[in-house]
């Protein structure tokens, strides 16, 4: 029996999965480019609120499977959705907690806005489970107007072998703000 029909067999395989990688590459590097820039805004003492809520987000870093026998970790995208579709609303903060309350990232320097219909959000990796069971996000926006509430939830996902598993977590608000007082400065 002659190899040659064999090694060109792996040849071509190796060239096809050569060039698999490159086009996922390239795909993974359009995808990057596509995120976009936080605009970085300053509330001044003539910054007047009109509305703006607080919100709690419960997030999982990880859930137990097999008789709480086993870990599944989870990636935790935490989505801020501006619903309104003619003014701009400001998130003045979103920072995300441990189990046991502790603080432990906060995602903002300084307040950004999100124009209308626009969103953004903020990841923590799979790998990072310092949040534990019952970590959690608080999240902080005002705006100048009345407008449509803000849609804020946590989309979590994991996937191990053959096994994957996806879940969202919607946030409740449990602070709104009243008419016309002045943004605290941070």
């Amino acid at each position: 029996m002659k190899p040659y029909p064999y090694i060109l067999a792996i040849a071509v395989i190796f060239l096809v999965s050569c060039q698999s990688t490159n086009i996922s590459l390239k795909s993974q590097s359009a995808a990057t480019q596509a995120i976009p820039v936080q605009k970085v805004v300053t509330l001044d003492k003539n910054f007047k609120i009109a509305s703006g809520q607080t919100i709690y987000v419960p997030v999982y870093s990880h859930i137990y499977h097999h008789n709480k026998q086993e870990i599944f970790e989870l990636a935790v995208t935490l989505s801020v959705r501006n619903t309104d579709m003619t003014n701009p609303i400001v998130i003045t903060s979103a920072r995300y907690y441990n189990s046991e309350g502790k603080l432990i990232k906060q995602y903002l320097e300084r307040p950004i806005q999100l124009d209308a219909l626009a969103s953004t959000d903020f990841f923590i990796n799979r790998n990072d489970t310092s949040g534990g069971l019952g970590a959690n996000f608080i999240v902080e926006w005002v705006a100048q107007t009345e407008i449509s509430e803000p849609i804020v939830e946590a989309v979590m996902i994991g996937t191990d072998f053959q096994q994957g598993i996806s879940f969202i977590s919607p946030g409740r608000a449990i602070k709104n703000q009243n008419n016309d007082k002045r943004s605290p400065l941070k």
